[in-house]
């Protein structure tokens, strides 16, 4: 299985952990990264993700994300296709970080997995899209059920 976790996911472990989704969003996404760290499953990265790990103000958090990343099997890299297939994600009404991440994802991951609600929403409201993308509780409850 080769994931992709946009952003949100990557930083939610390092959010204010007091509100209850927080922290179980929190936990599946380090169960999540667990797995991949086993080679169950590859955690899958692009330069999108290393683009805004790099733009990360508090530096010890951005030590934190790369080493996350390092744990990826490999980096989508910015082809051709993939600004095309974004503008025509954010003509769906998603923002173009998340238009890009969608699309780097469904180039080479089976499952995107997001924490935030609206890009999540937006997405599924695609028609042609060729990833699933889901929150990681839900995905990783069906997928350990």
């Amino acid at each position: 299985m080769k994931i992709y976790l946009d952003n949100c996911c990557l930083n939610r472990p390092f959010d204010d952990q007091s509100n209850l989704r927080i922290r179980l969003e929190s936990e599946a996404i380090k169960v999540i990264l667990s797995l991949c760290e086993q080679n169950e499953w590859q955690l899958i990265s692009s330069k999108i993700v290393e683009f805004e790990i790099k733009n990360t103000p508090d530096k010890a958090r951005k030590k934190e994300l790369e080493a996350i990343n390092s744990l990826a099997s490999s980096c989508i890299k910015i082809n051709k296709k993939i600004p095309i297939r974004a503008k025509e994600f954010e003509k769906s009404g998603l923002q173009a970080f998340d238009a890009m991440h969608l699309a780097c994802a469904e180039n080479k991951a089976d499952i995107l997995l997001t924490t935030d609600d609206k890009f999540l929403k937006k997405s599924l409201k695609i028609n042609n899209l060729k990833i699933r993308i889901s929150n990681p509780i839900k995905w990783l409850e069906e997928v350990l059920s």
